[in-house]
């Protein structure tokens, strides 16, 4: 117990030290500049841009890992994240190709709270402290909603040219999906072994609070981004 809550206050440190490793990702560099060089349909690039996109999302991914961390059947692991896709989808194609923004920063805020709620729950904190239980799939849906409004507000900042706009954004959601199954597929091998692991329940305590507080890292950082941009 002692080692694992060393290791919990050490990523907690350097989340602190380092806090640009918290702040919600963008699209930057190589990626950001060929986004702005399409004109027309460029389906391959853009699947695997966004499946580099998903891969490399720690906001996102810290989610998901809070989704699945006790979840033992498929069937209920293809039901959550199949909610959380739908959801996510939803927003990201209606938010691009609709045209709806919404401010980015409030957007990430509440994906940040989104890994503290789960965290939140996986330590059984609503029937320890507040006497109920959420809907955990309408919450899982929800939250789905504005991760995909996230990605939305990420591509929003591009002026992307309007010649093949729906094919290359409908890739770009392949593209996540994909990414989305590679980096769940190694996160269930790793739980899968933890979980035999002794200890496992004690462990999974003090990493689900440390989840919560880079949860709470990431909205504070999304919130002063907003005051301070304003």
């Amino acid at each position: 117990m002692r080692g694992s809550t060393s290791w919990a206050l050490t990523v907690v440190l350097q989340a602190t030290v380092f806090p640009t490793a918290l702040i919600a990702h963008g699209v930057s560099g190589k990626d950001a500049l060929f986004l702005l060089s399409i004109h027309g349909r460029a389906i391959g690039p853009l699947m695997y841009l966004g499946a580099k996109h998903m891969v490399t999302g720690y906001d996102h991914l810290a989610f998901l890992v809070g989704v699945i961390f006790f979840l033992y059947r498929v069937k209920d692991i293809v039901q959550y994240v199949s909610l959380f896709t739908i959801g996510h989808s939803l927003t990201l194609l209606v938010g691009v190709l609709g045209g709806i923004e919404a401010n980015p920063y409030i957007i990430d805020a509440i994906i940040g709270f989104s890994v503290v709620y789960k965290a939140f729950d996986n330590m059984d904190g609503f029937q320890r402290f507040l006497g109920f239980q959420p809907n955990t799939r309408i919450a899982v849906l929800v939250f789905g909603l504005f991760h995909g409004f996230g990605l939305a507000t990420k591509l929003q900042a591009f002026a992307l040219s309007s010649n093949g706009l729906a094919a290359n954004i409908v890739s770009f959601n392949i593209g996540v999906e994909l990414g989305q199954v590679i980096a769940l597929t190694a996160v269930l091998l790793v739980l899968s072994y933890w979980r035999t692991r002794p200890g496992f329940i004690q462990h999974a305590f003090v990493t689900n609070g440390v989840l919560m507080a880079c949860g709470f890292l990431l909205v504070g950082y999304q919130v002063s981004g907003y005051f301070l941009g304003a």
